[in-house]
């Protein structure tokens, strides 16, 4: 059937897909999509998940008969909150430990020093587990008192979405260097998360494309990644040769306090710079964005182009939004993987610090009509 092979090369293709937008993109209701995938799962060409599927990989589920994994661990995996930009992450992570035969222990925290230590204390404490999957908040003050607590914990360590600061290396090599004498083992920190410099990147290249020269990025502040991003923006720019000056740090969607007056800012700001094309970080302030634009008769994307990053709504703004969207199944899935080998490996294995790049989904909101 066409469909289950054009459904099959947009998996090859991205690695997962999801229900909503293979709807979209095939012209067919959610629960023909669903059926579809039901019977590539039974036929074993994909891997059933929550809202959508996955490859399956070389160490998919094995045949009826065969015997259970010998080794079974499990993990604790403490995530800084159970929306937007975590499901993926949780259902990614999900996929990989039932394919090899793992246990995940879920938290919800909150972007918060003191409670990610305890959640993570109530888990050493309760259960039995094997290895931990974090995404702590390292943006605070304590940050490099976390970190190092976190190199000191008796359990291997996988950070999600987080990475050790450069400036913060030392002591952290220092903890790593001498363990408490509960710890089992002494790797060094490992971490998996998207690599926001390429995704920069490629949302400029497609804006330069389109014939945009002035780029502005806005910025949520209480975003862990916005730091990434904002460093990301600054180095494409230089490659590109355009101006990296236009950065403005503020939330602009709706309920935040003096939203209204920022957005009028941004928008007075880029029009006495002569700029014609915005990335936004993340959806909910581009879509707030839009709908300003909208009120003051500034067209998108003939007036100004937009490009969201995290592609979780972006698809619901009006236009769609073009977005870069994270590959956060992937990086679940790696991070169980890389936890994993480390449980089985030991410090026989290298440290492995991975970068995931995020993809470009466009949409209406950047392509401005061909002129005949």
């Amino acid at each position: 059937m066409q469909r289950r092979e054009r459904l099959m090369i947009e998996l090859r293709q991205h690695g997962a897909v999801r229900v909503v937008e293979l709807a979209e993109l095939l012209q067919v209701s959610q629960i023909t999509v669903r059926r579809d995938i039901a019977a590539l799962a039974q036929a074993r060409l994909l891997t059933k998940v929550h809202g959508g599927a996955v490859l399956p990989t070389e160490l998919a589920p094995a045949p009826r008969r065969a015997r259970k994994p010998a080794t079974r661990f499990t993990l604790g995996m403490v995530v800084p909150t159970l929306d937007f930009f975590w499901p993926p992450v949780i259902a990614g992570a999900r996929t990989a430990s039932a394919v090899l035969g793992v246990d995940i222990r879920l938290r919800g925290s909150s972007y918060d020093v003191g409670e990610d230590r305890r959640q993570i204390t109530r888990l050493l404490d309760s259960e039995q587990i094997s290895g931990l999957l974090l995404a702590p908040d390292l943006d605070s003050e304590h940050g490099e008192e976390m970190l190092a607590w976190i190199a000191g914990l008796p359990v291997p360590c996988v950070m999600m979405e987080r990475q050790t600061p450069s400036a913060r290396l030392d002591s952290v090599k220092e903890a790593e260097r001498t363990p408490p004498a509960k710890r089992s083992s002494a790797s060094p920190l490992e971490w998996v998360r998207s690599d926001h410099d390429a995704g920069v990147e490629t949302a400029l290249r497609h804006l330069v494309r389109q014939g945009n020269r002035r780029i502005g990025l806005v910025l949520t502040p209480i975003s862990p990644n916005a730091d990434h991003i904002a460093q990301g923006f600054a180095r494409a720019c230089s490659r590109l040769n355009l101006a990296g000056d236009l950065v403005f740090r503020a939330s602009v969607r709706p309920g935040t306090p003096d939203h209204r007056s920022h957005l009028a800012a941004i928008l007075r700001r880029c029009q006495q710079a002569g700029a014609t094309a915005l990335v936004v970080h993340s959806d909910p302030d581009a879509i707030s964005l839009v709908q300003f634009c909208a009120e003051q008769g500034i067209a998108i994307p003939q007036d100004l182009a937009i490009v969201s990053y995290d592609d979780e709504i972006a698809q619901l703004g009006e236009p769609p939004l073009t977005a870069i969207r994270p590959a956060k199944g992937h990086l679940g899935r790696m991070a169980v993987e890389l936890l994993v080998s480390r449980l089985i490996e030991g410090s026989r294995r290298p440290a492995h610090r991975l970068l995931v790049v995020p993809e470009l989904v466009v949409r209406s909101s950047s392509v401005r009509p061909t002129r005949h």
